[in-house]
Order: C-alpha cells, then structure tokens, then sequence
C-alpha cells in the first residue's frame, strides 16, 4: 500500500491506496511546527479506525505548497512507516511538458492537478482548485502544462474584508437565495459568491477565447461543490484530483530508497 499526502496551506490531506482503491482519506489543520510524532498518533488512530495495518504501507509520496511542513511528513515516513517518500517537484518525470518560464515556480499541487485531470478526462481543459488561492490549470490537447491563473481563494477574500473594513463582520460562505442582499450579511455573502462565480465564468470565458477553441473545466477543492450550485460551466467535480496526481506521479518515478540509518530495526532478542 501507499500512503499519498497532499500538503496544502489550510489543510494537510494522508490517504492510503492498495492499488485498487482508496481505502481511506483524511485531513488535518496544516501547521508547520507539528512534529512526526503528533502526526503519527493521528495517523495511527485512522488507520487503527479503518482496520489497516501501518506495516503493509511500504511506499509514500509528499507533494507541499509548504515547505515548513515538508520536515516532519517526511520524518513521519522514516521514522513510522520506514520508507523514504518520494517528494513531487518540477524535476521528476511528469509525463508531460511544463511550458513556464520558470518550471521551477510552479506548484506542486498544479503540476498534480494537470496530470490527473489529462489522464482522466483528456484534453485540453482547465482545472478549477478552490484552495488558499483560487487557481485555473491550463492543459493543452497533449497534456502540456501551458500556465493559468491565481486569484485569490473564497475564504481569503472573507477574511480581507473582515480585517479591512471595521464594521463588516467575519461571514460564512454560502449560497445566497437571491443576488441583492437587504441587510449587510446578506450582501456580503452575495458579493463574495455571485462575484466569485461571475469570476470563474469570465475567466474561463476568457481562457478559452484566448486559444481559440472550447475546454473542458473540471473542478476540485473543498468549495467545489458549492459553487457549482451557482454554474453550469464545470463539466465535472473530482474532489481526489491532486490526490490522484501523487498516485500518478509515484507510478512514474522510482521509488527513493531508505537510508540505512533509517531502516526498521530487528525486534527480539
């Protein structure tokens, strides 16, 4: 089995595949002081939970938008499962081209979203990641990586109104009934997702007048769902898609070997 983790900056996503199936997935707050111990006895309990054994986990691969954290996930793979995790960066092999300036800038997390969707869905499309930031994937017919978008994520924007504007209270995201709000929340809450969804139509719209030719847009990120209550512009939504790219890309790549110092020591006498 393998253990796939997906480091965001809100959240930090371990599952584990049996090269069938996931047989679970999980999330925690992403802090990076928490140590390979803390995530180990959180990690354990779940596995413990959904009656899978740590030992039959012989491989692990990391992708982060967090470099802080990187540390102790990769401890938590030496020191608790021993195994060395592979780690997605630009360098390894993708399977596809990165058409960047600078390959090296791009996130993990895109990266992995373009290889998923192309190799589920085909090409060319956009990928929609409602995240920290709000990101559109652009893939070409070849599943190239040929650049995108960020704007700032849903839960940032709420935030930034909230700390700039003394008398704008912190508000919950949610689908508002009608577009003109009658009384502050209301207009908040409408503001922030009508806006975003006239965002993503607009961009899209733009995307694809750019190239010349329709794309399918696939959504995932935990607000995914939400907004497509207000749009009918995504073709699909894959909540498992940068998850799916870590399985994907460990498939491709070698598997890191353990150092010795790391390696399970023999139990008994």
């Amino acid at each position: 089995m393998r253990l796939v983790i997906d480091a965001g900056n809100t959240n930090i996503v371990m599952a584990v595949h049996d090269g069938t199936g996931w047989r679970g997935i999980w999330r925690i707050s992403t802090d990076a002081q928490r140590t390979s111990d803390e995530y180990a006895v959180w990690l354990f309990t779940l596995l413990k939970h959904c009656d899978i054994d740590p030992a039959g986990i012989t491989t692990a691969v990391i992708g982060t938008v967090v470099p802080a954290a990187l540390y102790h996930l990769r401890r938590l793979c030496r020191e608790w499962l021993y195994c060395e995790p592979l780690i997605a960066s630009s360098d390894l092999d993708w399977g596809f081209e990165i058409k960047m300036d600078t390959p090296s800038e791009v996130g993990a997390d895109r990266l992995l979203n373009t290889l998923a969707a192309h190799q589920i869905y085909g090409g060319p499309l956009v990928v929609v990641d409602f995240g920290t930031a709000t990101t559109f994937d652009v893939v070409d017919q070849d599943g190239a990586f040929i650049g995108g978008i960020i704007a700032p994520g849903v839960n940032l924007s709420i935030e930034a109104l909230h700390q700039a504007a003394a008398r704008l209270p912190r508000i919950a995201i949610g689908r508002p009934q009608v577009v003109i709000g009658r009384s502050t929340v209301p207009a908040m809450r409408s503001g922030i997702f009508w806006g975003y969804v006239g965002m993503i139509e607009g961009l899209v719209a733009r995307i694809r007048s750019e190239l010349g030719q329709p794309m399918k847009v696939i959504a995932t990120g935990g607000l995914a769902p939400l907004f497509a209550e207000g749009t009918t512009i995504f073709e699909t939504i894959d909540s498992d898609l940068t998850l799916e790219g870590l399985r994907l890309l460990a498939l491709r790549n070698p598997t890191p070997s353990l150092a010795n110092d790391w390696k399970r020591q023999p139990t008994g006498d």
